[in-house]
């Protein structure tokens, strides 16, 4: 019995960021009863290497629902192949003023300006070394608001030196729209002079630590052509290992004229679907074969996922699935993808 069903009504009556707040604290709990994994049934086996990294399955928990790192075993009881928190800045911030949560339920939506609200790296760090899961995880990093655009790489590099040790793969954020100038980083110099930065970087600390960890970028579904093309040729110059696309959009056409439509914020959920699928598409077409792209944004269904992997994705991530589909989900996405995969096989 799926129980999901019932409790949404009395989580969407809540202030979304107060029910995401009592459904963080309710899932510890039911992890640590056990309850959790008996409703979420046995995870799917179905692993793949990607990034040289080995998955349980094909479909991740998206950034952003665990920003300090303090669930990730109780994410993990869920049955996700990985699992990515954050994202974590240098120094511990408030985020923007509340309220900065929005739900649209007939677009199946959210609207978000959280800002990167999190404890800082220190303290994400120790939540991240007391997690009992030893499944592959993902450390989203990014900037602190009151950082200047010009001195962002500085703080992109502390995360990766904090983080580097306890990530599987570290993601690079550059593109939420709720931190000030930072889609700036996703073109031209900015984004070279990033990479370059990281990339330097990692090998340092690979020489130091022995073990070569993934670096990702997390890229916005508002790119045209042009500027995907541009991302494309930076990441294999820089030798980064993955792509995570996309980001929450700015754009509104999906969801004009409905109640919250003009907040201010990233719109995630089912609006971002085919604004995924149109990036993933053309990266697919612009990397190199089996370059790994993660797909995210609007997965609300076993086929959204199915579609995904049909434009390119390697791997899939969820988020506002998870608030209007309930855990669920991840086991159906999960069984879809591998019986996708043997038919393909076969």
């Amino acid at each position: 019995m799926n129980p999901y069903p019932f409790a949404r009504p009395f989580l969407f009556a809540l202030d979304p960021e107060r029910a995401h707040e009592l459904t963080l604290r309710s899932l510890d709990h039911a992890e640590r009863s056990g309850a959790l994994a008996a409703l979420s049934g046995r995870p799917e086996d179905d692993p793949v290497q990607v990034m040289g990294l080995r998955f349980d399955n094909r479909v991740g928990l998206a950034a952003g629902l665990d920003k300090n790192g303090a669930h990730i075993d109780a994410f993990a009881a869920m049955g996700f192949g990985f699992v990515e928190v954050g994202t974590v800045t240098p120094k511990p911030q408030a985020g923007n003023p509340k309220p900065r949560m929005f739900r649209l339920p007939q677009a199946r939506a959210l609207i978000n300006r959280l800002g990167f609200n999190n404890d800082g790296v220190d303290a994400f760090v120790r939540n991240v070394e007391r997690s009992r899961w030893r499944g592959v995880l993902g450390l989203n990093i990014g900037k602190n608001a009151a950082t200047p655009i010009e001195d962002a790489a500085a703080d992109y590099l502390l995360c990766l030196e904090r983080v580097y040790p306890h990530a599987g793969y570290v993601t690079v954020n550059i593109s939420s729209p709720n931190t000030k100038n930072l889609r700036e980083l996703q073109g031209g110099d900015a984004l070279d002079g990033l990479l370059g930065a990281l990339a330097e970087r990692r090998e340092t600390l690979a020489a130091r630590d022995g073990r070569r960890v993934p670096l990702a970028v997390k890229i916005a579904p508002d790119l045209d052509e042009s500027q995907i093309d541009a991302i494309a040729a930076l990441l294999e110059r820089h030798g980064i290992d993955g792509v995570i696309a996309t980001n929450t959009t700015i754009s509104r056409e999906a969801v004009a004229g409905l109640r919250h439509a003009e907040e201010n914020g990233g719109l995630s959920g089912a609006p971002v679907f085919e604004m995924s699928n149109r990036v993933i598409r053309h990266l697919r077409a612009r990397l190199p074969d089996g370059y790994p792209i993660i797909g995210v944004g609007g997965i609300m269904s076993p086929s959204d996922a199915r579609a995904k992997l049909q434009a390119g994705a390697t791997l899939v991530q969820i988020y506002t699935g998870l608030i209007y589909e309930g855990p669920a989900l991840v086991g159906a996405c999960a069984r879809a993808l591998r019986a996708a995969a043997r038919v393909k096989a076969a």
